[in-house]
């Protein structure tokens, strides 16, 4: 893990295009090259990213000579991405900290316990996403974390699964990541979500509908055979 702290601006292109302009932040850059850029508010989201895969290039400016006077940065991180046009490219004006640090291997998530049972259960009831449905995965990895649960419908499309005790937000946004990540690989895409709990917050529905995902309420008791109710899918 390598912690960059650094007054720096940031410029994303590609299938979108989106600026940051210079403050002081925090670059996080990951075994796998993944490029992360935080800000000292707005909770655990980057202000911007490129996920793994991507290559990452150290560019050390040079002052031009026709232009003595403009301060040159002292370095440009360059985050390309492998299976797009997409470039992250940051500006790093003045650097605080820049330091790495080996975090070993790294055990995994462990559960809510409720949550766990969620997951195991839905698993094994697959079709309660639709009739045809079939599981493809518990725990399906990838670079940003694992997905609850990856299962193809009927129409054989790839379904990718957030679990949570109670819906919010932070869980659609969640969900919102994996999405995008797992539809630049074109061996699996089009990849849609489904958001699942035992209850949704109204605006994590509202959130969720917008970005096209299914909300999927989830009783506990049912799927473990304590009474006759069903799941319903809005």
């Amino acid at each position: 893990m390598r912690i960059i702290v650094a007054d720096c601006s940031a410029e994303y292109t590609g299938r979108l295009q989106a600026t940051l302009p210079l403050a002081r932040r925090v670059l996080l850059i990951k075994a796998d090259n993944s490029l992360l850029i935080f800000s000292e508010l707005g909770s655990y989201k980057p202000l911007n990213w490129m996920a793994s895969p991507c290559t990452i290039t150290d560019i050390t400016p040079e002052q031009a000579d026709d232009d003595p006077a403009t301060p040159i940065p002292q370095k440009v991180i360059r985050a390309c991405a492998t299976k797009s046009n997409d470039v992250l490219e940051v500006t790093l004006q003045h650097i605080y900290a820049d330091d790495s640090y080996d975090l070993g291997e790294d055990p995994g998530l462990i559960k809510d316990g409720v949550e766990d049972h969620l997951q195991r259960a839905l698993a094994e009831q697959i079709e309660r996403i639709g009739e045809g449905a079939k599981l493809v995965r518990r725990e399906y990895p990838t670079p940003i974390g694992p997905v609850d649960i990856m299962a193809i419908d009927a129409d054989g499309v790839h379904v990718a699964i957030e679990i949570k005790r109670h819906g919010g937000i932070d869980g659609v946004e969640q969900l919102t990541r994996y999405c995008e990540l797992l539809n630049r690989d074109p061996l699996i895409a089009p990849v849609r979500g489904i958001f699942a709990a035992q209850t949704i917050a109204p605006q994590a529905r509202v959130l969720a509908e917008d970005r096209g995902f299914d909300c999927l309420l989830l009783d506990y008791d049912e799927m473990r055979g304590a009474d006759d109710g069903s799941l319903k899918l809005f």
